[in-house]
């Protein structure tokens, strides 16, 4: 017959035939005594394994992220623990899931601190005064407070800005440790309150290696980096090894860096002693270590100061992964790919990192073959790689060769995020191929969560191949997460395929929406009052950019303005709008005014425009073809000749047109 008690340990009772325990009473007792103490030893071992072993399964589900798996297992187990409560509980609040977490904890038969604190730390990290109350309720009720339930009652109050009960409650500590004082500090330097955050440091009865480095951080973000440069300079000179001086001294070189202060960060570094510096007593840990090398490189390489940053690199003793890679990088950025290759070739253990650089910046510099080179001899290639040479191939308008890759890439398993397809997206946009474009659509569909540049991209690309209403489907669907390249793109749309009046109206209602149009914006404004013929309102549109919006024109809306004036006969108006510009004319306004003479058969202005063309593009035939044809309509014979002439004597040859359909990319 075997028993319980309610503790869940197990007592076998007798079962051996009542003779044999009647023959030797002393025995008999013995035997008893024996038999229950062995099972009941062997039997707690057993059960303490099946908690380990239940507890250990149910931990590693809910790190896995298959929760309703984990709590499957815990219904079915018979007895529990405080541990398999717990560790449930942390399932739950670690997905912020509190009502199931709540209803966990009520219903434990037995709680130990670590629940109290796992139900109070997960209110306080859903943040707002709800939370935070039902927190700071259930820390009242608690039998039993450790310093991790007052630190995380603490903390949750500071980041919500409620520094007046933080401090109450620091003050009501019966025990502050270094981490309530860490705590305060860093909630200080989170609500901007950097004079009673440096009060406290300075009040601090010990430190720890955190203390000094959370300073540091919390004044970098509040834009104090003279003061931290203060208290670090005095930390430096009292230095007793209780503080990660060297730490602290990174972080601040590095909020130099980012603020582009880099002779203040230069200064702060070459206050770092090397190892060789440091006297017998000398701290061992405030010496430069790799980290403030590759802190202070970084701080030239962002300044884009190529050469200081190289000359501290060929300094170090040791480098490591990072030291190398921001050197390459640093190349790379500024376009010198032949030294960024050099550095790549020496160096010892190249990541994917280090390779995925190269392939990045011979794709931005042009020189494709070898990007592809790299990427094809590259070990072990990531998404990264594959994205960088997809959008190197179309950054450089071979799309044929990327959408050839995407499907490489695909066929070797590996699975598109959002960059591939929005490269592959542009690739279609390029191509004008709407099948390529809406299969990458139901890619998009199947496979991720449209964010807005993707949603973008589907605009552009649906614009540009002419589906113009799913277009305003995917425009419309985006509602309140539309930027303001989400209306260019709409309204380009309607403007490059003649839709003048929803190209105006879409703008119309973006101004009422309070979003500020760009220079795109106005450029595709332009064109669509160009294709209407709306001269009064391109006018009125173009004085609107620079009295309301104070957007400098550019050359391209002055070749847009141009256009709406010359298609309307305005000639001489265009000439001098030509002539009235703050920089030259492109081939654009140029080629605006000159198409526009062709129009209202104005030859002397042709020939002008023409001839601006021929000195912008000396190898193209085209402005020579039509002041020819002008020549001849009139039929100005000598001066037909003398343009025939002169594209003999410049060796300009007339090419064949041709138009070509091509779908063997896909």
């Amino acid at each position: 017959m075997i028993m319980g008690n309610r503790n869940g340990v197990v007592f076998r009772l007798m079962s051996m035939p009542l003779g044999r325990l009647c023959l030797r009473p002393h025995a008999s007792v013995q035997l008893s005594r024996f038999t229950s103490t062995s099972t009941d030893k062997s039997s707690t071992q057993a059960l303490d394994g099946d908690f380990f072993s239940l507890n250990k399964r149910i931990s590693h589900l809910i790190r896995t992220g298959q929760i309703a798996q984990a709590r499957e297992d815990f219904d079915r187990m018979e007895q529990r623990n405080v541990v398999t409560w717990n560790s449930m509980i942390t399932g739950y609040v670690k997905r912020r899931e509190m009502a199931k977490a709540r209803k966990l904890f009520d219903e434990m038969p037995e709680r130990d601190v670590v629940s109290w604190n796992l139900m109070i730390s997960g209110y306080i990290s859903c943040r707002g005064d709800r939370y935070i109350e039902e927190g700071r309720s259930l820390f009242d009720q608690m039998p039993v407070r450790d310093c991790v339930s007052w630190n995380t009652m603490i903390s949750g109050y500071a980041k919500n800005q409620r520094m007046t009960e933080a401090l109450q409650l620091f003050n009501r500590m019966p025990n502050q440790s270094v981490v309530s004082w860490n705590a305060m500090i860093t909630g200080f330097l989170q609500n901007g309150d950097v004079v009673h955050a440096i009060e406290f440091f300075e009040r601090m009865p010990e430190r720890d290696r955190a203390s000094l480095s959370a300073l540091v951080s919390g004044l970098i973000q509040n834009g104090e980096l003279d003061e931290a440069a203060r208290i670090l300079l005095e930390c430096g000179n009292r230095d007793d090894g209780r503080e990660d001086l060297v730490h602290a001294y990174n972080t601040l070189i590095a909020g130099y860096g980012q603020r582009g202060r880099v002779e203040e960060a230069r200064k702060l570094f070459d206050q770092i002693p090397l190892s060789h510096e440091k006297g017998k007593e000398g701290n061992r840990r405030f010496e430069r270590n790799v980290v403030s090398w590759n802190t202070m490189i970084m701080c030239y390489v962002k300044a884009g100061n190529i050469v200081s940053g190289r000359e501290l690199f060929d300094q170090m003793r040791e480098r490591d992964t990072f030291s190398w890679n921001t050197m390459i990088s640093g190349y790379v950025h500024a376009s010198d790919m032949e030294e960024a290759s050099s550095l790549f070739s020496k160096m010892p253990n190249p990541d994917a990192l280090s390779w995925n650089s190269l392939i990045l910046g011979y794709s931005q510099v042009g020189c494709l073959e070898l990007a592809h080179d790299f990427f094809e001899k590259m070990p072990q290639k990531n998404l990264v790689s594959w994205n960088s040479m997809i959008a190197g191939y179309e950054k450089n308008e071979d799309f044929v060769g990327a959408v050839k890759l995407f499907a490489r890439m695909q066929l070797e398993g590996e699975k598109p995020d959002r960059h591939t397809l929005s490269s592959v997206l542009s690739v279609s946009t390029g191509l004008v191929d709407l099948h390529l474009g809406m299969q990458v659509h139901q890619m998009v569909t199947k496979t991720v969560i449209a964010d807005v540049p993707l949603n973008n991209s589907l605009i552009t690309m649906y614009s540009r191949c002419g589906e113009i209403k799913e277009a305003h489907t995917i425009f419309d669907k985006m509602k309140l997460q539309k930027d303001v390249i989400s209306w260019n793109a709409m309204i380009g749309g309607y403007a490059s395929h003649g839709f003048a009046a929803e190209a105006l109206e879409l703008f119309a209602l973006m101004k009422r929406l309070k979003v500020r149009p760009t220079y795109i914006t106005f450029i595709a404004v332009l064109n669509a009052c160009a294709h209407a013929g709306l001269v009064d309102e391109g006018r009125s549109q173009f004085k609107s950019m620079i009295s309301e919006f104070g957007i400098e024109p550019r050359v391209e809306h002055y070749a847009s303005l141009v256009d709406i004036i010359g298609r309307h006969g305005q000639l001489e108006e265009a000439m001098g709008l030509i002539k009235s510009m703050p920089f030259e004319p492109d081939k654009a306004v140029w080629g605006a005014l000159l198409g526009a003479c062709r129009v209202h058969n104005n030859v002397a202005l042709a020939r002008v425009a023409a001839e601006a063309l021929m000195r912008l593009e000396p190898e193209s035939s085209a402005p020579y073809v039509l002041l020819y044809n002008m020549y001849a309509d009139a039929e100005l014979w000598d001066d037909a000749a003398e343009v025939r002439l002169m594209m003999d004597k410049n060796n300009i040859r007339k090419h064949a047109a041709y138009s070509r359909v091509d779908s063997s990319h896909f």
